[in-house]
């Protein structure tokens, strides 16, 4: 092995890439904060709600998130603990930002999905699971919020397996919940670690207790030690051991208890993640594996995002490296352009500062200044031609039609639609050659997130009429013929993505049902991604 292969090596085995994911209001973004004060990133409580570790948050657009009080786009950071750097993508947890947050999911190794106590799993949980378990991610839960009164935890156990569809194993307990809530047990280090009602300190207001006989135990918790002693014992002889194999497949979910708000149960969740969770592992693209250890650079853009500054117009690609050693000025071969690319520039994300990074390694998230050559899905390698899978677009499910409402300002609303749909943050469909053009999104909020940043990042104006479609549907054919026979004949309910991808807009799922049926020779897909998806018929 020699030196560069070496150190390659030892990069990748330090780092940990992973997403935090739940339902809006569960605690993820505390959770973040609080993460970050472990690794020294941030010094103070309320830093990531407030922005403070994020410089590219002075935008106008960030305050429609103080306003509304949700994350509606990927932050990305990075931090050091005991040897391993860490980096977390927080993720948007409303549902109309999902298709970001599944796009992210593409970029990380392992996830933390976050569980209120007192609301268990909800709608937007079941569905972030359900990418997890497309991709076998390994995922980690964290149960919050522990100091209000929630759910008995053998009934949260209960629901987490039967409504996320993965075998749980419990690796803290907590003893008792809400106002009675006492601390947690740790079943992975077999000791237990004491809660103390308003103290926010990461170690030094807890008190560590070895021993589950200990007497000190009846002191400090009365008759709540018998009940642990009794849950310890039922959750023993109800559980399988925990099984690193079986985690690491995706099969196995590790169930942690605390208070996020508290700081209280984090730190053995970290540690015991640092200990379990995957360093980089191998990208599947559509010609082969890739290898982290292998030395040839390559790597995909996962997310875009224009304006972050709004005083320089930037446009910042978010670049996952899977393989080699990503560096600073050397060229790389953009594979769907066929052109080589240098990066003067490149910066990664330490918490507060914003950095020129000389070089980045598989695990690592970089972020690139583009001049409008990127877009979400494409790949950067150092010369082979291939394309890192996992990476689509979704079927819409709100449909409008963007009006121009100053035409003196044509020339911004159009370069202002076309860039936020290269985002990812909606979908644009061009019709009529081009007199036409329908914005297809997931949620409703996303259309006043459009607007907004049209008016204050590009001074477009336009207003947004519904459309009646129910689904929209890529389509393809192994027939040209046959296929062109289909747009000439459906030509009222054909569009073209800024692909120059043809779809087919339904206007019910009966008729969609009908017109595939009708059309064997025609392919309908739900993803942009062809190769791994096939529409099935919708359900009578």
């Amino acid at each position: 092995m020699n030196l560069h292969t070496e150190k390659l090596q030892t990069e990748i085995e330090k780092r940990k890439t992973f997403a935090i994911i739940s339902h809006p209001d569960a605690g993820k973004t505390t959770l973040t904060e609080k993460l970050l004060l472990f690794g020294g990133g941030i010094r103070t409580a309320g830093a990531v709600k407030n922005n403070k570790i994020k410089r590219s948050a002075t935008s106008d657009f960030m305050q429609i998130e103080k306003q509304r009080g949700i994350s509606v786009a990927t932050s990305v950071m990075t931090f050091e603990y005991k040897g391993k750097l860490i980096n977390i993508l927080d993720t948007p947890g409303h549902k109309d930002f999902a298709e970001d947050t599944y796009r992210t999911l593409t970029a990380v190794d392992s996830v933390i999905l976050v569980v209120d106590c007192a609301k268990g799993v909800e709608e937007q949980t079941e569905k972030l699971m359900n990418v997890c378990r497309m991709r076998n991610t390994p995922v980690i839960i964290f149960v919050n919020k522990l100091d209000r009164e929630g759910k008995p935890p053998m009934e949260l156990m209960d629901e987490l397996e039967e409504k996320l569809d993965i075998r749980v194993r419990p690796l803290t307990w907590p003893i008792d919940m809400g106002m009675n809530f006492k601390g947690v047990y740790n079943l992975h280090e077999k000791n237990v670690y004491l809660f103390q009602s308003g103290k926010t300190q990461v170690e030094a207001d807890r008190l560590l207790v070895d021993d589950l006989q200990s007497k000190v135990l009846d002191e400090k918790l009365g008759s709540s030690a018998k009940q642990l002693r009794e849950d310890v014992d039922l959750i023993e002889g109800v559980y399988d051991q925990f099984s690193q194999e079986e985690y690491s497949q995706g099969t196995l979910a590790p169930v942690f208890f605390g208070s996020a708000l508290n700081n209280f149960g984090v730190r053995e969740l970290l540690e015991t993640f640092l200990e379990i969770a995957p360093s980089p592992v191998k990208r599947e693209t559509d010609t082969r594996f890739v290898e982290p250890q292998e030395e040839k650079f390559s790597g995909f853009i996962f997310k875009i995002h224009a304006n972050l500054d709004p005083r320089h117009r930037d446009r910042i690609a978010f670049l996952r490296v899977c393989s080699g050693t990503f560096m600073k000025d050397r060229p790389f071969r953009h594979v769907r352009l066929g052109k080589n690319l240098r990066f003067t520039s490149p910066y990664n994300f330490m918490a507060q500062r914003k950095s020129v990074v000389d070089e980045a390694y598989p695990g690592d998230v970089v972020g690139l200044y583009d001049r409008g050559d990127l877009k979400i899905g494409d790949t950067l390698t150092e010369g082979e031609e291939f394309t890192f899978r996992g990476v689509p677009h979704f079927s819409p499910e709100i449909f409008k039609e963007l009006i121009n409402t100053d035409p003196m300002r044509s020339k911004q609303l159009d370069k202002g639609i076309a860039q936020l749909s290269e985002e990812g943050i909606a979908q644009l469909f061009i019709q009529d050659k081009g007199r036409r053009k329908i914005v297809g999104t997931v949620g409703d909020l996303q259309f006043d997130v459009i607007n907004y940043r049209l008016e204050y990042e590009y001074g477009a104006s336009c207003r947004f009429e519904p459309l009646s479609f129910a689904q929209a549907c890529w389509i393809t054919s192994e027939d040209p013929k046959k296929l062109k026979e289909f747009l000439r004949f459906k030509e009222s309910k054909i569009a073209y993505d800024l692909e120059q991808k043809p779809v087919y807009f339904a206007e019910t799922q009966w008729m969609l049902r009908t017109v595939i049926e009708d059309n064997p020779d025609i392919e309908f897909h739900f993803t942009s991604e062809f190769k791994t998806e096939r529409a099935t018929l919708p359900a009578r």
